[in-house]
Protein backbone atom coordinates (compact mmCIF):
# COMPACT_ATOMS: atom_id res chain seq x y z
CA UNK A 1 0.00 0.00 0.00
CA UNK A 2 1.15 3.68 -0.74
CA UNK A 3 0.22 6.45 0.55
CA UNK A 4 0.75 9.55 -1.09
CA UNK A 5 0.18 13.31 0.15
CA UNK A 6 0.57 16.70 -1.46
CA UNK A 7 1.43 19.78 -0.75
CA UNK A 8 2.23 23.32 -2.15
CA UNK A 9 -1.12 24.43 -3.06
CA UNK A 10 -1.97 28.42 -2.29
CA UNK A 11 -2.77 31.27 -4.15
CA UNK A 12 -1.30 32.71 -6.70
CA UNK A 13 -1.57 35.80 -8.63
CA UNK A 14 -1.26 35.34 -12.61
CA UNK A 15 1.91 34.99 -14.04
CA UNK A 16 3.23 33.10 -10.76
CA UNK A 17 4.85 30.47 -9.73
CA UNK A 18 4.47 27.47 -7.32
CA UNK A 19 6.01 23.75 -6.74
CA UNK A 20 3.73 21.36 -5.55
CA UNK A 21 5.11 18.32 -3.52
CA UNK A 22 3.73 14.73 -3.51
CA UNK A 23 5.51 12.54 -0.87
CA UNK A 24 4.80 9.05 -0.66
CA UNK A 25 4.83 6.47 2.69
CA UNK A 26 3.89 2.83 3.31
CA UNK A 27 6.59 1.45 0.01
CA UNK A 28 9.32 2.88 -1.80
CA UNK A 29 7.97 4.96 -5.03
CA UNK A 30 10.76 3.74 -7.43
CA UNK A 31 8.68 1.11 -8.93
CA UNK A 32 5.95 3.70 -10.09
CA UNK A 33 5.05 5.76 -12.46
CA UNK A 34 3.82 8.59 -11.01
CA UNK A 35 1.69 11.48 -12.09
CA UNK A 36 -0.04 14.98 -11.52
CA UNK A 37 -3.94 15.42 -12.58
CA UNK A 38 -6.17 18.09 -12.10
CA UNK A 39 -10.01 18.46 -11.37
CA UNK A 40 -11.08 22.24 -11.98
CA UNK A 41 -14.39 23.72 -10.74
CA UNK A 42 -17.79 22.17 -12.01
CA UNK A 43 -14.96 19.76 -14.64
CA UNK A 44 -14.16 15.91 -15.01
CA UNK A 45 -10.16 15.02 -13.48
CA UNK A 46 -8.18 15.65 -16.32
CA UNK A 47 -4.18 14.37 -16.61
CA UNK A 48 -0.98 17.51 -16.36
CA UNK A 49 1.94 15.55 -16.46
CA UNK A 50 3.73 11.67 -15.80
CA UNK A 51 7.19 10.58 -15.28
CA UNK A 52 8.42 7.06 -15.55
CA UNK A 53 9.92 5.20 -12.45
CA UNK A 54 13.18 6.41 -13.52
CA UNK A 55 12.49 9.78 -14.48
CA UNK A 56 13.74 8.93 -18.11
CA UNK A 57 10.54 10.84 -19.81
CA UNK A 58 7.65 13.02 -18.85
CA UNK A 59 4.66 13.11 -20.66
CA UNK A 60 2.51 16.65 -20.67
CA UNK A 61 -1.23 17.89 -21.67
CA UNK A 62 -0.69 20.05 -24.21
CA UNK A 63 -2.56 22.56 -21.59
CA UNK A 64 0.79 22.80 -19.90
CA UNK A 65 3.80 21.58 -21.81
CA UNK A 66 6.30 24.78 -21.98
CA UNK A 67 4.94 26.24 -18.45
CA UNK A 68 4.92 23.12 -16.18
CA UNK A 69 7.56 20.44 -15.44
CA UNK A 70 7.52 17.27 -13.62
CA UNK A 71 10.44 15.57 -11.60
CA UNK A 72 11.25 13.27 -8.65
CA UNK A 73 13.44 12.32 -6.05
CA UNK A 74 13.12 8.59 -5.64
CA UNK A 75 15.52 8.37 -2.67
CA UNK A 76 13.19 11.23 -0.91
CA UNK A 77 10.05 9.21 -2.15
CA UNK A 78 9.06 12.75 -3.55
CA UNK A 79 7.63 14.20 -6.74
CA UNK A 80 7.13 17.48 -7.80
CA UNK A 81 5.12 19.44 -10.08
CA UNK A 82 7.12 23.53 -10.62
CA UNK A 83 4.26 25.31 -12.51
CA UNK A 84 4.99 28.70 -14.06
CA UNK A 85 3.38 31.42 -15.78
CA UNK A 86 0.23 30.12 -14.48
CA UNK A 87 -2.86 31.46 -15.98
CA UNK A 88 -6.55 30.92 -13.89
CA UNK A 89 -7.71 28.05 -16.15
CA UNK A 90 -5.34 25.88 -13.90
CA UNK A 91 -7.01 27.00 -11.09
CA UNK A 92 -7.96 23.25 -9.96
CA UNK A 93 -7.60 20.87 -7.38
CA UNK A 94 -4.33 18.62 -8.34
CA UNK A 95 -3.79 15.40 -7.30
CA UNK A 96 -0.69 13.30 -7.65
CA UNK A 97 -0.91 9.26 -8.07
CA UNK A 98 1.06 6.13 -8.62
CA UNK A 99 0.76 3.36 -10.68
CA UNK A 100 2.62 0.46 -12.60
CA UNK A 101 1.30 0.31 -16.32
CA UNK A 102 2.56 2.39 -19.39
CA UNK A 103 -0.55 4.10 -19.91
CA UNK A 104 0.56 7.24 -18.87
CA UNK A 105 -2.39 9.65 -19.31
CA UNK A 106 -5.26 7.54 -18.48
CA UNK A 107 -6.18 7.91 -14.62
CA UNK A 108 -7.78 4.24 -14.39
CA UNK A 109 -4.24 3.10 -15.01
CA UNK A 110 -3.07 4.74 -11.68
CA UNK A 111 -3.47 2.52 -8.45
CA UNK A 112 -2.73 5.04 -5.88
CA UNK A 113 -3.85 8.62 -5.31
CA UNK A 114 -3.36 11.79 -2.94
CA UNK A 115 -6.10 13.56 -1.41
CA UNK A 116 -5.34 16.51 -3.41
CA UNK A 117 -4.13 19.86 -3.06
CA UNK A 118 -5.84 23.08 -4.21
CA UNK A 119 -4.30 25.71 -6.90
CA UNK A 120 -5.89 29.32 -7.14
CA UNK A 121 -4.73 31.05 -9.84
CA UNK A 122 -6.57 35.05 -9.87
CA UNK A 123 -6.56 37.27 -12.32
Amino acid sequence: QVQLVESGGGLVQAGGSLRLSCTASGRALGSYKMGWFRQPPGKEREFVAAITWNGGNTYYADSVKGRFTISRDNARNTVYLQMNSLNPEDTAVYYCAAGSSTNYGAALSYRYWGQGTQVTVSS
